[in-house]
């Protein structure tokens, strides 16, 4: 099997003119059918990504207070320019925010030079201790991390992501927050840090393996003792349609032949495909339902690709596959936002395969619906913490980061945040 698999790469890696030239006669003869499906509804889908938003937003918090040196940061240092990272309403304070979980958040306050106190957060014992089980897990499963970046950079003509575009599919692949000191940096003979002409930073894949990575698809079929349709490459995906979606005689016809068609690796050179035929469109759906593949929950923002089009060599509109194929993928109207969800992955609100990171982050779901509960029922009292002689010069031991104070402070007094719809499916983590 592992012979058969290794002949399998090579033959991705190395296709003859002859059979590019007759993939490309091959697919000019499908243009690309007109055909729109209607967008339904699916509620079991939508509450895997409407918990996350808060969850993200306190991991991201947690992440970056616990890489401080004195792990502690005023309430400045977590919004301005940070604040675009958590993915929080406008309208919602950082600070309100970290109140509601005060099991994870432990506040104190400092004066500033002008004498008036501003807000600090520290992460409590149990918020301390997930975030070292989590940086544990992505240490035991380092190679799995280090294939996943390896694997989107693949994806791309060159080989090459701006940071910007890492960063923003970072979470959705499980990377830790430093993952440039704690990856990148240690494997200088795999990865390179270049400038870009537009002064951008990005990612550069300088080591390449020897052959094309196998897909997820093509994996799958493997299992399935498949063989002759990955070498004949006449794969087809995995479809299912919430209840109450109905498909009409012309859709089921098309989307019948549309399996059918040729499937392109999305690992392979694909200059030769016409974009405007279905099968250029296959090899689209079969890029990114690679990429959902390698985030850990098999979903991500669409905003998040926006900026994959080049890097991907996808044409204009390419995103209007989520829409043409809602059977494969479900497109989340939750959170103000658009999430695309990869069906075949779940199995109701439960993912089928769980990464061991998304057991920390289903923890630490846990601890936040009972520090919003025990907050609620009144446990913690609101109060501001003076400083009495002797109290600064203790404070100052915990936190000994050397910034000074005074900067874009938050006021200190405390705003109630109701619970919401976000916060309601949040505590589905703990079924």
């Amino acid at each position: 099997m592992l012979r058969w698999i290794s002949r399998i790469g090579k033959s991705c890696k190395f296709p003859s003119n002859h059979d590019r030239n007759l993939g490309f006669r091959y697919s000019q003869r499908y243009s690309l059918v007109n055909v729109k499906l209607t967008w339904v509804k699916d509620n079991v889908l939508d509450s895997v990504v409407t918990g996350e938003r808060e969850l993200r937003a306190a991991w991201v918090i947690v992440s970056t207070i616990a890489a401080d040196p004195g792990c502690c940061l005023p309430i400045y240092r977590l919004s301005g320019r940070r604040r675009g990272q958590l993915g929080l309403p406008e309208y919602l304070k950082v600070s309100t925010f970290m109140r509601k979980y005060p099991n994870i958040f432990s506040e104190f306050h400092l004066p500033d030079t002008g004498g008036t106190l501003v807000p600090w957060f520290r992460l409590s014992p149990h918020a301390i201790e997930l975030h070292q089980e989590s940086m544990a897990v992505f240490n035991q499963n380092q190679k799995d991390f280090l294939d996943r970046i390896t694997k989107l950079l693949l994806l791309t003509n060159n080989t090459i992501l701006p940071l910007q575009t890492i960063d923003q599919l970072k979470w959705d692949l499980g990377l830790p927050h430093d993952y440039l000191d704690s990856i990148v940096t240690k494997h200088q003979n795999i990865f390179s840090l270049i400038n870009l002409p537009d002064s951008r930073l990005a990612l550069k894949l300088i080591s390449k393996p020897d052959t094309l990575p196998l897909s997820q698809l093509q994996k799958n079929a493997i299992f399935q003792k498949r063989e002759d349709d990955v070498r004949n490459n006449k794969l087809s995906f995995k479809i299912g349609f919430p209840r109450g979606f109905g498909l009409n005689k012309k859709s089921i016809k098309w989307l019948d032949e549309w399996q059918m068609l040729p499937y392109t690796s999305p690992y392979s050179d694909s200059s030769d495909l016409d974009p405007r035929t279905d099968v250029s469109e296959k090899r689209i759906v079969g890029v990114f339902h690679e990429l959902l593949n390698l985030t850990i929950e098999k979903k991500t923002d669409r905003k998040n690709v926006s900026n994959l089009r080049k890097p991907l060599n996808l044409p204009q509109k390419f995103t209007k596959v989520f829409e043409r194929h809602p059977g494969i993928f479900y497109l989340s109207k939750k959170n103000n936002t658009q999430t695309v969800v990869l069906r075949e992955a779940y199995d109701g609100h439960r993912i089928v395969e769980k990464h061991p990171i998304s057991e920390i982050r289903n923890r630490f779901g846990c601890l936040m619906k009972e520090g919003f509960l025990d907050k609620s029922r009144g446990l913690y009292k609101k109060k501001e913490i003076g400083l009495k002689s002797g109290e600064e010069d203790e404070l100052d031991n915990v936190c000994e980061n050397g910034f000074k104070l005074g900067e874009e402070s938050e006021g200190h007094m405390f705003s109630e945040y109701e619970s919401d719809e976000t916060t309601a499916h949040l505590f589905r983590l703990c079924d």
